[in-house]
């Protein structure tokens, strides 16, 4: 049998390794994610979730036995903060529960780390909560350089001192983890905006890019004109 066409084998086990690399990828990303935050949240309730099930336990160790295990605590700890945040979305949607949170507000005011903190927090998530007066929010910025676009959040438009020119103060996140970014400012006619909504914007970014829509803008768009129109005169 001929073998004449036939690609070297170590072709074939580059290829098949590549494949199951970019295969397994994804399924390990995912579950790093679910177990980071699997984590994270049986471990808010885990101070007293672990007294009360070893005591249940205790209490009839052939029929509640179980209570012990660790995989029980850790699920009933997840469950039980999954329900706390389930109870505070309810309540802050509530009189009772925007006086708490007034409360609360007031009380991180008096400390001062915590205050700056929490309040920068709670303003860029009220800012990307709401649509913007004006300016678009989601917007594409020269960032590295003026040769490639940036994805980017204009969070407050602003004013140069001496001049009054607008600025935009647009925050640019990071692939895949957008909880990390760069802050910077840009002039508002130098932003290409878009018609995004910010959960467009999010799949983009941690997605790498592989959920986006078939065509975005790129140039500003009295940059594009000008290039249109000069393109235009040429012979």
């Amino acid at each position: 049998m001929s073998t004449q066409g036939a690609p070297p084998p170590r072709h074939g086990f580059k290829k098949t390794l590549l494949t199951g690399l970019l295969t397994l990828l994804p399924i390990w990303l995912t579950w790093v994610v679910v177990k980071f935050v699997f984590v994270l949240l049986s471990d808010l309730s885990a101070p007293w979730v672990l007294p009360l099930s070893r005591r249940i336990a205790a209490s009839d160790p052939r029929l509640l036995g179980w209570f012990a295990d660790a995989w029980v605590q850790t699920t009933i700890a997840m469950v039980a903060t999954v329900l706390v945040i389930l109870l505070v979305g309810w309540l802050a949607r509530r009189v009772v529960g925007q006086r708490l949170l007034a409360w609360f507000e007031a009380l991180v005011a008096r400390v001062p780390l915590a205050s700056t903190i929490y309040g920068s927090a709670r303003k860029l998530l009220d800012i990307l909560q709401t649509k913007p007066d004006g300016t678009q929010r989601v917007v594409l910025i020269d960032f590295p350089h003026d040769q490639m676009k940036s994805v980017g959040f204009v969070t407050r438009v602003i004013r140069e001192h001496g001049t009054g020119r607008e600025l935009a103060a647009v925050y640019v996140p990071t692939t895949p983890n957008p909880t990390s970014g760069y802050l910077e400012i840009v002039p508002v006619e130098k932003i290409t905006p878009t018609d995004w909504t910010v959960d467009q914007a999010m799949s983009f970014i941690i997605s790498g890019g592989a959920v986006s829509p078939d065509s975005i803008p790129f140039a500003v768009p009295g940059a594009a004109q000008a290039h249109d129109n000069a393109g235009r005169e040429l012979p």
